[in-house]
Protein backbone atom coordinates (compact mmCIF):
# COMPACT_ATOMS: atom_id res chain seq x y z
CA UNK A 1 0.00 0.00 0.00
CA UNK A 2 1.25 3.24 -0.84
CA UNK A 3 2.86 5.69 1.81
CA UNK A 4 0.07 8.22 2.83
CA UNK A 5 3.34 10.50 4.43
CA UNK A 6 5.92 11.07 1.51
CA UNK A 7 8.63 9.02 3.67
CA UNK A 8 11.53 11.86 2.09
CA UNK A 9 9.36 14.77 3.69
CA UNK A 10 8.73 16.84 7.08
CA UNK A 11 5.46 16.25 8.01
CA UNK A 12 3.87 19.16 9.16
CA UNK A 13 0.33 17.94 9.18
CA UNK A 14 -2.33 20.77 9.23
CA UNK A 15 -4.68 18.37 10.79
CA UNK A 16 -7.56 19.87 8.17
CA UNK A 17 -8.40 16.71 6.44
CA UNK A 18 -11.44 16.01 4.36
CA UNK A 19 -11.22 13.12 1.61
CA UNK A 20 -11.26 13.57 -2.32
CA UNK A 21 -13.29 12.14 -4.79
CA UNK A 22 -13.02 8.78 -6.23
CA UNK A 23 -15.46 9.24 -9.08
CA UNK A 24 -12.65 11.32 -10.77
CA UNK A 25 -9.06 9.78 -11.81
CA UNK A 26 -6.02 10.42 -9.88
CA UNK A 27 -3.85 14.06 -10.21
CA UNK A 28 -0.75 15.63 -9.66
CA UNK A 29 -0.96 19.69 -9.65
CA UNK A 30 2.54 20.85 -10.51
CA UNK A 31 2.98 24.72 -9.22
CA UNK A 32 5.48 26.61 -8.12
CA UNK A 33 5.24 29.38 -5.02
CA UNK A 34 5.93 32.10 -7.27
CA UNK A 35 7.21 34.15 -3.79
CA UNK A 36 8.78 37.09 -5.03
CA UNK A 37 9.16 38.99 -8.78
CA UNK A 38 12.27 39.57 -10.49
CA UNK A 39 13.60 39.30 -13.99
CA UNK A 40 16.76 38.79 -15.54
CA UNK A 41 18.00 42.23 -15.57
CA UNK A 42 17.13 42.05 -11.74
CA UNK A 43 16.92 38.93 -9.85
CA UNK A 44 16.35 38.05 -6.69
CA UNK A 45 17.56 35.90 -4.23
CA UNK A 46 14.91 32.46 -3.19
CA UNK A 47 13.33 32.79 -0.27
CA UNK A 48 14.58 30.40 2.03
CA UNK A 49 12.77 27.46 2.73
CA UNK A 50 12.06 26.93 6.62
CA UNK A 51 10.20 30.63 5.63
CA UNK A 52 7.85 29.10 3.18
CA UNK A 53 7.18 25.89 5.46
CA UNK A 54 6.54 28.79 8.14
CA UNK A 55 4.13 30.26 6.00
CA UNK A 56 1.99 27.34 5.01
CA UNK A 57 1.51 26.20 8.48
CA UNK A 58 0.19 30.04 9.57
CA UNK A 59 -1.06 32.57 7.68
CA UNK A 60 -0.93 30.40 4.63
CA UNK A 61 -2.47 27.63 5.58
CA UNK A 62 -5.94 28.13 4.03
CA UNK A 63 -3.57 27.95 0.50
CA UNK A 64 -1.35 25.17 1.87
CA UNK A 65 -0.62 22.29 -1.02
CA UNK A 66 0.41 18.59 0.04
CA UNK A 67 3.78 19.16 -0.87
CA UNK A 68 6.21 21.97 -0.31
CA UNK A 69 9.42 21.17 -2.80
CA UNK A 70 13.04 22.75 -2.51
CA UNK A 71 14.73 21.34 -5.97
CA UNK A 72 17.88 22.92 -5.08
CA UNK A 73 18.65 20.98 -2.05
CA UNK A 74 16.16 18.05 -2.39
CA UNK A 75 14.13 18.93 0.52
CA UNK A 76 10.15 18.42 0.88
CA UNK A 77 7.42 19.52 3.57
CA UNK A 78 3.92 17.69 3.77
CA UNK A 79 1.11 18.96 5.55
CA UNK A 80 -1.63 17.38 4.19
CA UNK A 81 -1.60 13.29 3.87
CA UNK A 82 -2.24 12.18 -0.05
CA UNK A 83 -5.60 10.46 0.86
CA UNK A 84 -6.98 14.42 1.89
CA UNK A 85 -7.40 17.65 -0.47
CA UNK A 86 -5.40 20.11 0.49
CA UNK A 87 -5.74 23.79 -0.35
CA UNK A 88 -3.90 25.38 -3.04
CA UNK A 89 -6.54 25.76 -5.87
CA UNK A 90 -9.26 27.87 -5.97
CA UNK A 91 -12.42 25.91 -5.82
CA UNK A 92 -15.72 27.54 -6.35
CA UNK A 93 -19.08 27.01 -4.97
CA UNK A 94 -20.55 24.20 -7.11
CA UNK A 95 -18.20 23.66 -9.58
CA UNK A 96 -16.13 20.71 -10.27
CA UNK A 97 -14.40 20.79 -6.96
CA UNK A 98 -10.82 21.16 -7.75
CA UNK A 99 -8.96 20.02 -4.85
CA UNK A 100 -10.55 16.86 -4.45
CA UNK A 101 -11.42 15.68 -8.02
CA UNK A 102 -9.76 12.59 -7.79
CA UNK A 103 -9.22 9.30 -6.06
CA UNK A 104 -6.09 11.84 -5.11
CA UNK A 105 -5.17 15.04 -6.09
CA UNK A 106 -1.82 15.58 -4.88
CA UNK A 107 -0.38 19.68 -5.16
CA UNK A 108 2.81 19.82 -5.64
CA UNK A 109 4.60 23.62 -4.69
CA UNK A 110 8.41 24.08 -5.96
CA UNK A 111 10.02 26.50 -4.27
CA UNK A 112 10.87 28.59 -7.27
CA UNK A 113 10.48 32.16 -9.43
CA UNK A 114 11.64 33.17 -12.42
CA UNK A 115 14.91 34.38 -12.51
CA UNK A 116 15.58 33.71 -8.44
CA UNK A 117 18.93 33.40 -7.54
CA UNK A 118 20.96 30.81 -5.68
CA UNK A 119 24.71 30.79 -4.31
CA UNK A 120 24.88 33.67 -7.36
CA UNK A 121 23.44 31.79 -10.26
CA UNK A 122 20.45 32.86 -11.66
CA UNK A 123 17.36 30.85 -13.09
CA UNK A 124 15.08 31.39 -15.40
CA UNK A 125 12.65 28.23 -15.39
CA UNK A 126 12.51 25.61 -13.14
CA UNK A 127 13.49 22.83 -15.06
CA UNK A 128 16.89 24.72 -15.24
CA UNK A 129 17.20 24.29 -11.65
CA UNK A 130 19.10 21.12 -10.38
CA UNK A 131 15.79 19.45 -9.61
CA UNK A 132 16.99 16.90 -6.60
CA UNK A 133 14.48 15.38 -4.99
CA UNK A 134 12.64 14.79 -8.29
CA UNK A 135 13.32 11.09 -8.36
CA UNK A 136 11.83 10.49 -5.15
CA UNK A 137 9.00 13.33 -5.59
CA UNK A 138 8.31 11.80 -8.84
CA UNK A 139 8.00 8.17 -7.51
CA UNK A 140 5.69 8.71 -5.11
CA UNK A 141 3.25 9.91 -6.69
CA UNK A 142 3.75 7.09 -9.17
CA UNK A 143 2.57 5.07 -6.16
CA UNK A 144 -0.62 6.55 -5.92
CA UNK A 145 -1.22 5.59 -9.20
CA UNK A 146 -1.14 8.71 -10.98
CA UNK A 147 0.42 7.91 -14.40
CA UNK A 148 3.35 9.92 -15.86
CA UNK A 149 1.25 12.05 -18.74
CA UNK A 150 0.18 15.42 -18.99
CA UNK A 151 -3.49 15.62 -20.54
CA UNK A 152 -3.02 19.28 -21.43
CA UNK A 153 0.40 19.34 -22.35
CA UNK A 154 3.97 19.22 -20.52
CA UNK A 155 3.99 23.13 -19.42
CA UNK A 156 6.90 24.96 -21.27
CA UNK A 157 5.95 28.70 -20.55
CA UNK A 158 2.96 30.96 -18.29
CA UNK A 159 -0.10 30.21 -20.94
CA UNK A 160 -3.24 28.98 -19.83
CA UNK A 161 -4.68 25.93 -21.36
CA UNK A 162 -8.01 24.37 -19.69
CA UNK A 163 -10.17 22.02 -20.56
CA UNK A 164 -13.18 21.05 -17.86
CA UNK A 165 -13.56 17.52 -19.80
CA UNK A 166 -10.48 16.79 -19.68
CA UNK A 167 -9.78 17.49 -16.21
CA UNK A 168 -12.69 15.46 -15.10
CA UNK A 169 -12.18 12.36 -17.36
CA UNK A 170 -8.53 11.66 -17.42
CA UNK A 171 -5.92 11.29 -14.92
CA UNK A 172 -2.54 12.12 -14.60
CA UNK A 173 -0.05 15.54 -14.61
CA UNK A 174 -1.84 19.37 -14.73
CA UNK A 175 0.12 22.39 -14.31
CA UNK A 176 -2.08 25.04 -12.37
CA UNK A 177 -2.33 26.58 -15.49
CA UNK A 178 -4.26 23.72 -16.34
CA UNK A 179 -7.17 23.53 -13.75
CA UNK A 180 -11.07 24.86 -14.32
CA UNK A 181 -11.73 27.38 -12.06
CA UNK A 182 -8.25 28.67 -11.68
CA UNK A 183 -6.23 31.79 -13.27
CA UNK A 184 -2.93 31.10 -12.39
CA UNK A 185 -0.55 30.16 -15.63
CA UNK A 186 2.29 28.51 -13.52
CA UNK A 187 4.36 26.24 -12.95
CA UNK A 188 6.05 27.78 -16.42
CA UNK A 189 8.17 24.25 -16.90
CA UNK A 190 8.57 21.02 -14.77
CA UNK A 191 11.36 18.54 -15.08
CA UNK A 192 10.48 15.71 -17.64
CA UNK A 193 9.94 12.66 -16.33
CA UNK A 194 12.23 10.17 -13.90
CA UNK A 195 13.43 6.48 -14.82
CA UNK A 196 11.78 4.18 -12.56
CA UNK A 197 14.27 3.64 -9.61
CA UNK A 198 15.47 -0.05 -8.65
CA UNK A 199 14.10 -1.35 -5.41
CA UNK A 200 15.81 -0.09 -2.60
CA UNK A 201 17.50 -1.90 0.63
CA UNK A 202 14.15 -1.58 3.60
CA UNK A 203 15.32 0.57 6.53
CA UNK A 204 16.97 -2.50 8.82
CA UNK A 205 16.34 -0.49 12.02
CA UNK A 206 18.82 1.77 14.35
CA UNK A 207 20.01 -1.50 16.18
CA UNK A 208 21.35 -3.21 13.27
CA UNK A 209 23.92 -0.40 13.46
CA UNK A 210 26.55 -1.45 16.44
CA UNK A 211 29.98 -1.88 16.01
CA UNK A 212 31.03 -5.59 14.67
CA UNK A 213 27.79 -5.83 12.70
CA UNK A 214 29.19 -8.00 9.35
CA UNK A 215 26.31 -7.66 6.19
CA UNK A 216 26.36 -7.20 2.74
CA UNK A 217 24.08 -3.97 3.59
CA UNK A 218 27.07 -2.54 4.72
CA UNK A 219 29.44 -2.92 2.38
CA UNK A 220 26.08 -1.58 -0.36
CA UNK A 221 25.92 1.14 2.21
CA UNK A 222 29.63 1.60 2.08
CA UNK A 223 29.18 1.42 -1.87
CA UNK A 224 26.52 4.85 -1.83
CA UNK A 225 28.11 6.76 0.31
CA UNK A 226 31.21 6.83 -1.76
CA UNK A 227 28.93 7.43 -4.35
CA UNK A 228 27.52 10.43 -2.89
CA UNK A 229 31.11 12.14 -1.91
CA UNK A 230 30.37 10.80 1.68
CA UNK A 231 33.77 9.16 1.94
CA UNK A 232 35.68 9.31 5.28
CA UNK A 233 36.82 6.13 5.10
CA UNK A 234 40.47 5.21 6.02
CA UNK A 235 42.14 2.74 2.87
CA UNK A 236 41.97 -0.83 4.07
CA UNK A 237 38.70 -0.48 5.43
CA UNK A 238 36.49 -3.44 5.64
CA UNK A 239 33.60 -2.53 3.51
CA UNK A 240 30.91 -4.87 5.18
CA UNK A 241 31.83 -4.11 8.57
CA UNK A 242 30.20 -1.26 10.82
CA UNK A 243 32.81 0.52 12.69
CA UNK A 244 33.94 4.19 13.60
CA UNK A 245 34.30 5.23 9.62
CA UNK A 246 31.26 4.21 8.54
CA UNK A 247 29.67 6.51 11.50
CA UNK A 248 31.86 9.57 10.15
CA UNK A 249 30.84 8.85 6.51
CA UNK A 250 27.15 8.31 7.30
CA UNK A 251 27.44 11.35 9.45
CA UNK A 252 29.09 13.82 6.36
CA UNK A 253 25.70 12.03 4.23
CA UNK A 254 22.99 13.33 7.04
CA UNK A 255 25.24 16.95 6.69
CA UNK A 256 24.70 17.02 2.98
CA UNK A 257 21.02 16.74 3.83
CA UNK A 258 21.30 19.63 6.21
CA UNK A 259 20.83 17.64 9.14
CA UNK A 260 22.79 18.73 12.14
CA UNK A 261 23.41 17.91 16.03
CA UNK A 262 21.98 14.70 17.07
CA UNK A 263 20.21 14.19 13.55
CA UNK A 264 23.99 14.31 12.22
CA UNK A 265 25.54 11.89 14.42
CA UNK A 266 26.24 8.83 11.86
CA UNK A 267 23.80 6.92 13.66
CA UNK A 268 21.21 5.91 10.48
CA UNK A 269 17.67 6.56 10.67
CA UNK A 270 14.72 5.92 8.12
CA UNK A 271 14.36 9.60 6.74
CA UNK A 272 18.11 9.94 5.78
CA UNK A 273 18.55 5.85 4.73
CA UNK A 274 15.31 6.11 2.59
CA UNK A 275 16.78 9.03 0.78
CA UNK A 276 20.44 7.33 0.28
CA UNK A 277 18.44 4.48 -1.82
CA UNK A 278 20.49 1.54 -1.27
CA UNK A 279 20.42 -0.49 -3.74
CA UNK A 280 18.03 -3.98 -2.99
CA UNK A 281 19.50 -6.89 -2.29
CA UNK A 282 17.75 -10.24 -3.40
Amino acid sequence: MADIWMPQAIKADLDDHAPCDPAFPPKAIAHITADRTATAAAPADLVPFADLQKLFTRDGKGKAPHILWDPFAGTFAQFFPATSRSKALRDLPGGTRTNRAGEVVIQIEALFFPFCRVKGKVFAALADTPCHGWQELNDWVRSWDVPDTWPMGQPTDFTSHRSARVWKSQGGWYAHAHVPENDHVDPGSWPVFAARMAPAEPFPGVAFFHTGQKSPVIAAMHRRLVAEDCDRYRPGDVIDVWEMDDVKSYAAWQQKLGLSGRAADGTPGKPSWDRLRVPHLA
